[in-house]
This record gives structure tokens, C-alpha cells and sequence, in this order.
């Protein structure tokens, strides 16, 4: 685990740089910064599309009684994929992108979901299921208070 996050954290920004030399070399540094800036706008505005669309499908599935564990993990994948999208750069830019097509974000997750064992099959609940009624247990509630305003 530590080995692959200090490859992730070694690899990703020297694949930024080598794509930010590649590109600048092509258009220029002012139209780089541009770009970057201009991804960055442009993500935040699709970003903030897609979360309120997949916080209206997660209203939506909560209201038919179901558990929205795909709407959850595509809130997850989001904010995922705003963060690769404010950092400078192509490639976190296009991995960003990518997860900002709601197909093949929800492809993704439902093939994360099928594969891991960690994820459990929900049943829907009954919005108004009936309750056994002889399960009441009778208590009485004894408030002793007098010993806190003894000084």
C-alpha cells in the first residue's frame, strides 16, 4: 500500500510536468496557464451540474425506500473528481473529465460494487411496514436531581 501511494505521488506529477513542457512548447507558456486555468472553470462549472443531478437521484431513491449506495459513491467519485480537477495540469485534468461522464461513472462504480465483497445487496424497505406491538416493555423513569444543587 505505502509503495503505490509513493509511486502515485511520484509518478503523477512528473507525468504533469512532462505534459505541461510538451504543451507549453507547442502553444506557449501564457496559453498553458490559460488552459489550465480555463479546465479548472470549466470543470467546476460541470462538476457543480452533475452534484446537484446526483443529489436529486439520491432524494429519489431515499423516497422509494431504497438505500442510493450508487448516488453516494457517484457524490464520492466527484469530489474526486473536482479535486484532480483544481490541481494544474492535463492529466489529472482528463482523469477528472472522465469521471464526470455520468455513464462511465456509474459504469465504474457498479463494477466496483460487483466485484468487492464489502458491499452488501440492499432489499428495499417498507416505507410503512407495521410493527409487532407486544414487544413494549412497561419502565418507570426515577429522576433523582436533588444531590446536584447541594453545594
Amino acid at each position: 500500500m505505502f509503495r503505490s501511494l509513493f509511486l502515485l505521488f511520484l509518478l503523477v506529477p512528473m507525468i504533469e510536468i512532462y505534459f505541461l513542457i510538451k504543451v507549453g512548447s507547442v502553444i506557449g507558456a501564457g496559453w498553458t496557464i490559460f488552459a489550465v486555468i480555463g479546465t479548472a472553470v470549466l470543470g467546476a462549472g460541470l462538476l457543480r451540474i452533475q452534484g446537484l443531478s446526483t443529489f436529486q437521484r439520491a432524494q429519489a431513491t431515499m423516497a422509494n425506500g431504497e438505500v442510493p449506495a450508487v448516488a453516494m459513491l457517484e457524490g464520492v467519485a466527484l469530489a474526486l473528481s473536482g479535486f484532480l480537477l483544481l490541481m494544474p495540469g492535463f492529466f489529472t485534468d482528463t482523469i477528472g473529465f472522465l469521471l464526470l461522464i455520468p455513464m462511465l461513472r456509474q459504469s465504474l462504480i457498479k463494477r466496483a460494487m460487483k466485484n468487492n465483497p464489502f458491499f452488501y445487496r440492499s432489499q428495499t424497505m417498507r416505507p410503512h411496514q407495521t410493527y409487532n406491538q407486544s414487544t413494549i416493555i412497561e419502565g418507570e423513569i426515577v429522576d433523582d436531581d436533588s444531590d446536584k444543587y447541594i453545594k
